[in-house]
């Protein structure tokens, strides 16, 4: 038998050692969306894991729809596949490249007659601006005509225009403070300290209106071109936050690319490479935290046990409780609907005599009493046969639709919660929700919301989970060489 001296000694010994033993074990760590936040979590969370210890990580991810991509998803009229949801990435989106290299993703690129297309400004009356455009399909002709509206432009902005441009290459700037090596970039706890070490914490304390007011652009290309872009990316006016606006403005300048066959396939790439436990058409209702570990419970009866948890979508229009509760920030998505029609559209509607005067891509200025933000071809299927997407405030009823087109063969609708309703200043929620190991990727969302701020967002979860969770030493140890985007390609092209 043990004496009481052996007994205490031995029960000294374990409670000596439980906190080690807990690191032996395999802990699990469950996240709740599978768009671009939750992918990416999972594919840095692998990356980023301590590589000596014997147990990684077990990654469960739950995603109450049966598709992966979160806001990133397609849309198929007539056997042809469109972008619906998040469509356009940023030549300088360095995560999105990456991503798209590392899964042999192929890169899809506006074609030259893309970049020829013509642009137009709708008041609910008439065009107060129409670029040039020529039916043809000759290169060289498509260039001289990109030249002319170019100038075309210019002519109407002035050097405003230049103004607009530096005050958006530095935003852009400042952002790639976001991929600099591991070593120079701390692990970010708030997103005001992230948003402060970069710069660009005052960019959402003032509105894009005062920002740009500020530069210098004239109220012509504010009330306009400003405007007109800010509608379509954001589905807002100018009174957006600045840092929002910027990233908007940023969105519509040249390189843009987006994934052949669809974006969603970067979400769906990465989580198949991180080794994880999907949960598809499985919601998550309510997470309790119990003392060093989340029992997670979902909407089909099934209970997880997980020890850390991350919330890698928009809290903001989920049924999901918390125990005990969490503080945020009220926040209102904006929705916008996106419907797509093939037909033809209505000329009498833009007050004009002949459809082929239509503008390939409509954009509207802000007016409540408009009933669209834009409306631009998808795809010509032949001369009075053609793929559109309208972006509206609203959803469209048949009966407007029926003004705005002479015929519809057919028509799909979209209600997306697409953005935070970005107003100035911003207020963040927390990465960390509840001071232990339960986050929130999304919380980023009210300084920008795009693919690659999700991405950026997601990065930065991770080295905060591995650092709080394994310790800063496990994260310092780790293979982080390995955050290079092909070696120092990166570097090199900053």
């Amino acid at each position: 038998m043990f004496s009481k001296t052996k007994i205490l000694s031995l029960l000294t010994l374990l409670l000596l050692f439980t906190p080690q033993l807990s690191l032996q074990t395999q802990p699990t760590i469950c996240i709740i969306g599978a768009g671009m936040a939750g992918s990416s979590l999972a594919h840095f969370l692998r990356r980023y894991s301590p590589p000596t210890t014997p147990h990684p990580p077990h990654i469960h991810i739950f995603e109450r729809n049966g598709v992966v991509g979160g806001r990133m998803g397609t849309v198929t009229i007539s056997n042809h596949t469109f972008e619906a949801g998040a469509s356009i990435l940023h030549p300088k989106n360095y995560h999105a490249v990456n991503f798209t290299k590392l899964l042999n993703l192929k890169i899809k690129q506006p074609s030259s007659s893309d970049e020829s297309n013509s642009f137009g400004i709708w008041d609910g009356e008439q065009f107060v601006f129409k670029t040039l455009s020529v039916d043809s399909k000759v290169p060289f002709v498509q260039k001289i005509v990109s030249f002319a509206n170019s100038v075309y432009i210019f002519m109407r902005y002035g050097w405003s225009l230049l103004k607009m441009q530096s005050f958006v290459d530095s935003a852009v700037g400042r952002f790639l403070k976001y991929y600099e090596s591991l070593e120079r970039r701390p692990v970010f706890e708030s997103v005001d300290e992230m948003l402060k070490w970069a710069g660009l914490y005052n960019l959402t304390t003032r509105s894009l209106r005062e920002e740009v007011g500020d530069v210098g652009l004239t109220r012509l290309l504010t009330q306009e071109l400003v405007t007109v872009i800010t509608r379509i990316n954001y589905g807002q006016s100018i009174d957006i936050s600045g840092l929002a606006g910027a990233v908007s403005l940023a969105g519509s300048g040249g390189g843009l690319w987006a994934v052949e066959g669809g974006n969603w396939q970067m979400a769906a790439g990465l989580i198949n490479r991180s080794d994880v436990a999907l949960h598809l058409h499985e919601e998550i209702e309510s997470i309790s935290y119990l003392g060093g570990y989340y029992e997670l419970n979902s909407t089909k009866g099934n209970s997880y046990t997980c020890e850390v948890t991350a919330v890698a979508t928009p809290l903001d229009e989920l049924n999901l409780r918390f125990s005990p509760p969490i503080l945020i920030p009220e926040r209102k998505l904006q929705h916008t609907h996106a419907t797509f029609v093939r037909g033809i559209l209505n000329p009498v509607y833009f007050g004009l005599d002949d459809v082929s005067k239509i503008p390939d891509l409509v954009g509207t200025i802000e007016d409540p009493d408009l009933p669209l933000t834009s409306i631009s071809i998808l795809k010509r299927h032949g001369e009075k046969d053609i793929s559109y997407k309208i972006f509206s405030r609203k959803p469209m009823a048949d009966s407007l639709l029926d003004d705005i087109f002479s015929a519809r063969r057919e028509t799909i609708r979209i209600d997306w919660g697409a953005y935070p309703h970005y107003t100035a200043p911003e207020v963040f929620a927390p990465f960390i929700l509840d001071g232990q190991h339960l986050y929130y990727v999304n919380a980023f969302e009210n300084a920008a919301s795009t693919m690659e701020t999700s991405a950026v967002a997601a990065e930065n979860i991770a080295r905060l989970i591995v650092s709080r969770f394994f310790g800063s030493e496990s994260l310092c140890s780790s293979n982080l060489k390995s955050f290079s985007f092909d070696g120092e390609e990166l570097h090199v092209d900053l």
